[in-house]
């Protein structure tokens, strides 16, 4: 696998947006950064064939991209898959596809348990009244079991996904590979691949991801959260370099990816109280001066071994938490993908498109089968002994692997 050229971003006339174009109303619903103000660029990935519409979403400025995929349908019209807040801007962009390519036809919710994925379908659904939503088996709500139609998608219009892809209306040009329900106690996890032969592109939400070493575009327009995370402590400035944005981007992929890495320490709070009132910067955008994270001198190395080169990732939280309940399963749903043709993948986070190979996908879940990850033990640390705790307490099922 190689890194894939950033094709030049084709955001619909940003001179004509104002505020309300990027407002989100709903951002309650997911209260998390940047809350009722989505921010969307469009990319056109394979020419006159494939987009990605992303937004940001993150906690305490650790964001990363979010991304929907559109897809036009050698029928005429477009396949959507896992929508992304439905703001002006972002329903703008979509509208000039459709003017050139026909209508929204199909709405994939291709996910069971990623609320930042599932809260989005019925809003974006109602923009499009002609268009026939198709979710992955077995939805669940926490923390009650609602039906879909309490959730916000149009009953009339939504349908399972049929477990043989060759009965789904698009298998003309689409196959896909559902992931068997993984049951983790107080709820599920799975997932729907989809492969558009046309472009050999497969879209994927959550199982597999590559970590670029800058900071991916969207995240460039307002580097805030970068130069947050960038110093190294409640005294330093907020400079804007190409270094702190980049150095801000790799400490949070760090935080995203383990939670508690090995390189990190976490101050005492009587410490980061007293800093706080101190800290030039303590307005509300600054978290009042805030700031408990010291880094060790080799942070560096942590996130170069995380990043490996841009390779295929299944992230810390799903190793350890979720795919290790039914390894076999999981294997079963890799195998099936890997036999497919396809040059390039579009998971639902980071980087996009990803260069790659059906080996190289299939290779990602050998870990699986008792092979190193290739990430350091130092680092999983606090992703097993978080494992371990849950599974005593009896909230998860035990691990397989």
């Amino acid at each position: 696998m190689q890194d894939s050229p950033n094709p030049s971003y084709t955001s619909p006339h940003p001179q004509e947006l104002n505020p309300q174009d990027i407002t989100w109303p709903f951002w309650f619903l997911v209260p998390i950064y940047p809350y009722g103000q989505r921010k969307t660029l469009l990319r056109e990935v394979v020419k006159g064939e494939v987009w990605i519409f992303e937004q940001l979403q993150g906690i305490f400025y650790v964001v990363v991209p979010i991304r929907m995929t559109v897809v036009r349908l050698e029928e005429g019209g477009l396949l959507v898959y896992a929508p992304v807040a439905p703001t002006r801007e972002c329903l703008q962009g979509v509208r000039q596809l459709e003017a050139q390519y026909g209508s929204v036809k199909y709405i994939i919710m291709p996910t069971i348990s990623g609320i930042e994925h599932k809260v989005f379908v019925g809003p974006f659904a109602r923009h499009f009244p002609t268009a026939q939503i198709y979710v992955a088996p077995n939805q669940w709500s926490f923390p009650v079991n609602l039906p879909l139609s309490w959730l916000g998608l149009p009953p009339r219009r939504t349908h399972i996904l049929p477990p043989d892809s060759r009965e789904a209306p698009f298998a003309g040009q689409f196959d896909y590979a559902i992931l068997d329900t993984i049951e983790l106690g107080p709820g599920r996890f799975s997932e729907v691949v989809f492969l558009d032969r046309r472009s050999r592109t497969l879209l994927v939400t959550d199982s597999l991801v590559s970590i670029p070493q800058d900071p991916p575009e969207i995240l460039q327009l307002n580097p805030y959260p970068l130069l947050f995370h960038a110093r190294d402590s409640a005294f330093d400035p907020l400079q804007d370099t190409p270094q702190n944005r980049r150095q801000g981007w790799q400490r949070i992929t760090l935080f995203a990816f383990y939670f508690q890495p090995s390189t990190l320490e976490v101050a005492p709070w009587s410490s980061v109280l007293r800093e706080a009132v101190k800290a030039p910067e303590r307005s509300k955008k600054a978290y009042f001066g805030l700031f408990p994270f010291r880094w060790k001198p080799n942070w560096q190395e942590s996130f170069n071994q995380l990043h490996g080169g841009g390779q295929l990732r299944v992230a810390p939280i799903l190793q350890t938490l979720i795919l290790n309940r039914a390894p076999q399963a999981v294997l079963n749903w890799a195998d099936q993908v890997a036999r497919w043709s396809f040059d390039q993948i579009i998971p639902c986070h980071l980087t996009a498109p990803i260069a790659a190979t059906p080996w190289e996908f299939r290779q990602a879940f050998n870990f699986l089968q008792g092979h190193s990850s290739g990430l350091p033990d130092a680092d999983m640390a606090f992703m097993r002994r978080l494992d371990q705790g849950l599974a005593q307490r009896g909230i998860t099922p035990p691990p397989k692997v």
